[in-house]
């Protein structure tokens, strides 16, 4: 980054919250980190990703939810920061199946709240969370920005598909800078235990099945874009400096897919999984498999195109799945005193 700044970043003790503000601390700039340490996932691995934020001088934490608006309001008026990343969200697509207001109420209200503390305290860039989700089960790969994405088959999808289009506006009559990334299958180690690499591996542990929903059709398995964590980072460190300008009558609105660009099928990717928890524990790990039908909201494929990643930014998600799981899988065994 081009030099100090406040940034403040929602989703603080988060996976990708956790280690975006951590890299910008350590870059010396001030952070200021928004959670409402829900229990989605288990709250005893947010907080010890705050206890590795705390002893950094620069990072301040505000416990709240940004669908509370005078909290964000208030956060924003009194830190005033140059740089603001929204990276709370209810996440999951099956989740939002079972419990669609969680859905409405962080990803629909909170962002709405947070483009309304942009648009009262103006920021040099707002940079927000969507998804890889957004493309639906379109069949054209690999997946670009420019593709029709007006077809989304899960509720979650359909909610950042809303953050997109919502961004767009208030960049249009506010002139915010902003800018949408599509994340496609985060993972890595202090990742989200919902995400099913660590809940195989949780399975592994307790002596159960891992269940994998592609009835059992190796031909046609499910492929992923894997993409390692510190490749994300890196990615929108990069972009922190590049917003959006106006362009004609464009409002300064971006979208970016942050993908590993060469997706895997989900039979090798377990493969992968296995020899890395092998090593990390010194013996042979082959999971028992269950094998199920796929879900509703579930999609076939995830390919990113991050050509226009690479064009603004120089730099494109390489991490191999190989690498990046041995770093979770030691992580791990280590965190879950697994030796």
């Amino acid at each position: 980054m081009d030099r100090e700044k406040t940034c403040l970043v929602t989703g603080a003790a988060g996976f990708i919250g956790y280690h975006l503000s951590k890299r910008l601390l350590e870059e010396g700039n001030r952070v200021v980190g928004i959670d409402n340490m829900n229990d989605y996932y288990d709250p005893g691995l947010k907080y010890a990703r705050l206890d590795k934020l705390a002893p950094y001088e620069g990072f301040i934490f505000v416990k709240g939810d940004i669908s509370d608006k005078d909290m964000v309001m208030d956060a924003f008026s009194r830190y005033k920061p140059e740089v603001a990343v929204n990276l709370a969200a209810q996440a999951g697509v099956r989740y939002s199946i079972e419990n669609p207001d969680a859905y409405i109420k962080s990803n629909i209200i909170g962002f709405y709240n947070i483009l309304e503390a942009c648009r009262h305290n103006p920021v040099r860039h707002l940079i927000y969370a969507s998804s890889s989700s957004v493309y639906g089960s379109n069949k054209k790969v690999p997946f670009e920005e420019t593709d029709f994405v007006d077809h989304p088959v899960s509720l979650y999808a359909a909610t950042k598909k809303s953050n997109e289009l919502m961004a767009y506006t208030y960049s249009h009559l506010y002139d915010i800078p902003a800018t949408g990334l599509r994340f496609f299958t985060v993972y890595g180690p202090m990742g989200r235990p919902d995400m099913a690499y660590f809940s195989f591996t949780d399975r592994y542990f307790r002596g159960e099945p891992i269940q994998i929903f592609n009835n059992g059709d190796f031909e046609h398995d499910l492929y992923r874009d894997f993409t390692y964590i510190d490749d994300i980072i890196e990615g929108i460190v990069r972009l922190i400096d590049n917003p959006p300008a106006r362009s004609g009558g464009d409002a300064p609105h971006r979208v970016y897919n942050i993908g590993n660009n060469s997706p895997e099928k989900l039979m090798a990717f377990i493969a992968a999984l296995e020899k890395a928890l092998g090593r990390a524990l010194g013996r042979e790990v082959v999971f028992e498999k269950l094998f199920e039908p796929m879900k509703p909201g579930d999609v076939p494929a995830t390919y990113a195109s991050t050509d226009r990643l690479q064009q603004v930014v120089g730099f494109k998600p390489s991490t191999p799945i190989e690498e990046g799981l041995q770093k979770f899988a030691d992580w791990y065994v280590e965190y879950y005193n697994k030796k």
